[in-house]
């Protein structure tokens, strides 16, 4: 019911934008997707086949059979194109057998490959998708075309590099041929994510820890900040997804995520004063005791690997994933909302709650109910649905207004202001993960297939596939 009223109304008010505003009634387009439209139907099509909303799911592929245009010119991110649009796309033909959605994921994916081409092969965070430049890299001014103004000096980002993965392997496998070429464009996606972790196995790793900011141009990094949250989360994810959906034949992904794990255990995971177990952020040496929402999918993600430890490890990861995953409850049963902020502290007596203004919005986040369903799947313990039903009734007695579901700014107010945007992660993520936590195990069994970042279902590969 909940995914039917926010797919209503953003088909009504703003179909073929990114994203509805749900208090004003219009459509949001906003600059992360350079020109390209309909980040909320795309993100939806999986969720929507899921359900088995049937009516809605054929109102979203028939705007992206005839609305969808790839056509397009302007500055895009590459992380959030490929874990929405290629992820989408693609989980959207796994489930349907549709070719439309399989045609456009291939002709996407194309568009993303200039981004590679740089000294290292560690790819730009930006790419224009409309002006393909396939000449030799010469010299690049630094700024906005080149990687994210605000990253540090013309660096690409952790999370961004090593979130193209799982889309990437399965983009070579339905081209059916490796060379995905598009005129003088001949490369292979595969080879290209590939190539990133070559690189990143060469550079040396601070006490073992991987810092959130590469040069495309060096493979050195820029700075030592080092962050399972933002930044740097959903990395570690595609190291432990790509063993699975390998059918768990990647060892070299299965080796760099275990001795991640490692130092993070060693290096960030602390315990507060009040026995929380959380992870910290670390700073060239210096630890900054706050972990921010996007890190709360690592309960689920400790426990997606413990599955696979030896057996006295195996106990050890699934305690510190519920340890994680609680502390990430508190964040959320301390606020007056019952929904979590974007960031908290363990700091000057604060324990799981923002303490700065700035940190105290949630914007419809999934995190925390990923979590949750990772830790149901492979516990059964009922807590997990108790807590998922508690966000429930938070999204509908604050996030839901007339028009569709709304982030909040303060987190600790019950009567707080709504930001106007149903964000297109909430249908594709946030709803998903909630219906998923309540379904029997067998609906999108972890057995068979594997979440993107964006929550997109790509199945396992029962076959082995090599670049």
């Amino acid at each position: 019911q909940m995914m039917k009223f926010a797919w209503d109304n953003y088909k009504q008010y703003a179909l073929g934008k990114n994203e509805l505003r749900p208090l004003t009634k219009n459509g949001h387009i906003g600059n992360m997707f350079g020109g390209l439209r309909g980040a909320t139907v795309v993100d939806a099509l999986d969720t929507l086949y899921i359900m088995e909303l049937e009516e809605e799911f054929q109102e979203a592929k028939k705007w992206v059979e005839k609305s969808f245009d790839l056509n397009v010119n302007g500055e895009a991110s590459l992380f959030e194109v490929n874990i929405r649009y290629v992820g989408g796309l693609l989980a959207a033909y796994y489930l349907t057998g549709e070719e439309v959605f399989k045609s456009k994921a291939l002709e996407l994916g194309e568009k993303l490959l200039p981004a590679f081409n740089t000294p290292t092969g560690i790819p730009r965070g930006v790419i224009n998708l409309g002006r393909q430049d396939t000449r030799p890299y010469k010299h690049v001014i630094f700024g906005m075309s080149w990687s994210w103004g605000w990253a540090s000096a013309g660096s690409s980002i952790l999370a961004e590099l090593g979130t193209l993965h799982l889309e990437f392997l399965h983009l070579s496998e339905l081209s059916g041929n490796p060379v995905f070429a598009e005129k003088a464009i001949l490369v292979s996606p595969l080879s290209q994510v590939m190539n990133i972790r070559r690189v990143l196995n060469r550079v040396e790793k601070p006490q073992g820890l991987y810092p959130n900011f590469l040069s495309p141009v060096t493979g050195n990094w820029v700075q030592h900040h080092v962050s399972i949250g933002g930044l740097g989360d959903s990395f570690y994810e595609y190291l432990i997804k790509s063993w699975l959906m390998s059918d768990k034949k990647d060892s070299e992904a299965k080796k760099m995520y275990d001795d991640a794990l490692e130092a993070i255990e060693k290096h960030l995971v602390k315990k507060s004063a009040g026995g929380l177990t959380y992870i910290a952020e670390w700073r060239g040496g210096i630890l900054d005791h706050k972990m921010g929402h996007l890190a709360c999918f690592s309960g689920g993600m400790i426990a997606l690997g413990a599955e696979h430890a030896g057996e006295e490890r195996r106990q050890h990861y699934m305690d510190l994933a519920a340890e994680i995953t609680n502390t990430c409850h508190e964040s959320y049963t301390r606020s007056d909302t019952k929904l979590g902020p974007e960031a908290f502290r363990f700091d000057a007596g604060s324990e799981a709650m923002a303490t700065r203004l700035s940190e105290r919005y949630y914007i419809l986040r999934p995190e925390v109910v990923e979590s949750y369903m990772y830790m149901w799947r492979l516990t059964h313990h009922p807590k997990y649905r108790q807590w998922g039903w508690e966000v429930v009734q938070a999204l509908e007695k604050y996030c839901r207004v007339e028009a569709g579901f709304s982030g909040i700014r303060d987190v600790y107010t019950t009567t707080p202001t709504h930001d106007n945007m149903q964000q297109s992660f909430f249908l594709a993520e946030t709803l998903k993960y909630l219906y998923l936590l309540f379904c029997e195990d067998d609906v999108l069994s972890l057995d068979d297939w594997v979440f993107n970042t964006e929550a997109h279902p790509l199945p396992v590969n029962h076959t082995d596939f090599k670049a």
